[in-house]
């Protein structure tokens, strides 16, 4: 279940992108006060929780202003005894291109712990982590900036079957991940019904996926651009993310 759980949540995290110098809108479609809360289920249990936030950040790197961003994921209770996950993520991303300068994680996995500390420079294409310097790509993200960075992706010249890369730094690692737009489609949520853009990101089969698996992830198709619910099936049975809840919007939610 601790696989299940954190291969889900680190794919839904960095579910977007695109290769290459990333095309995004000169206003962002969040604000500082934005707060999103997911639930992962496994079938129809509740696994964990997700907190997201948006929060003010007088911090500048290399005299620009940030976006102070924000993550926190744990166990539900029933999990918590079997297995407890309490992991927390912060980044600081510029105000007008949306590149992380700085990304830390306090990882707690029953006993193993892990903290990381990484420092951006994107001009130069590097990346200081813990474990020495790597080269990145001419944009090179964490887990959250990729998330909001991607909410924040001009997609007006997207086709339905096109595919794309990013570029990520995880555990002392430099990798890059595809998706597969599908479309626009409605879902249902316990929140409601959305109208939403629908994408498949890359997983791997092994222990955890089936070798046919696909993760699904449905994006709000509003002003908001929130991710809604991802869902993918496992060796047994199926992982769901959905959202539960939402406040501090730029604008309103468009849901039935």
């Amino acid at each position: 279940m601790k696989k299940i759980i954190l291969a889900v949540l680190t794919v839904f995290l960095y579910f977007n992108g695109f290769s290459q110098d990333l095309p995004h809108l000169k206003a962002s479609v969040f604000q500082p006060g934005e707060t999103l809360n997911y639930k992962l289920k496994y079938g129809f249990i509740s696994a964990a929780n997700g907190t997201l936030k948006v929060n003010k950040s007088t911090l500048e790197f290399d005299g620009k202003p940030t976006y102070h961003l924000s993550a926190e994921g744990k166990t539900s209770s029933a999990f918590s005894l079997v297995f407890g996950v309490h992991n927390r993520y912060n980044s600081y991303i510029d105000k007008e291109t949306f590149l992380p300068y700085f990304y830390s994680e306090d990882i707690k996995e029953g006993k193993y712990r892990r903290n990381d500390k990484v420092r951006f420079y994107q001009k130069q294409r590097k990346i200081k982590g813990n474990e020495g310097t790597f080269k990145g790509a001419s944009q090179t993200f964490d887990l959250l900036s990729a998330y909001y960075f991607a909410r924040n992706l001009d997609l007006s010249k997207m086709k339905v079957g096109q595919s794309f890369k990013m570029t990520y730094f995880l555990n002392d690692e430099v990798s890059t991940l595809g998706i597969t737009y599908l479309g626009k489609e409605r879902i249902k949520t316990d929140m409601g019904t959305f109208n939403c853009l629908k994408f498949s990101p890359e997983i791997k089969p092994g222990r955890i996926f089936k070798k046919d698996s696909k993760l699904y992830l449905w994006v709000t198709d509003d002003g908001n651009r929130i991710p809604v619910k991802a869902q993918v099936e496992i060796l047994v049975g199926s992982v769901t993310l959905e959202l539960v809840g939402a406040s501090g919007l730029k604008y309103p939610l468009e849901k039935n």
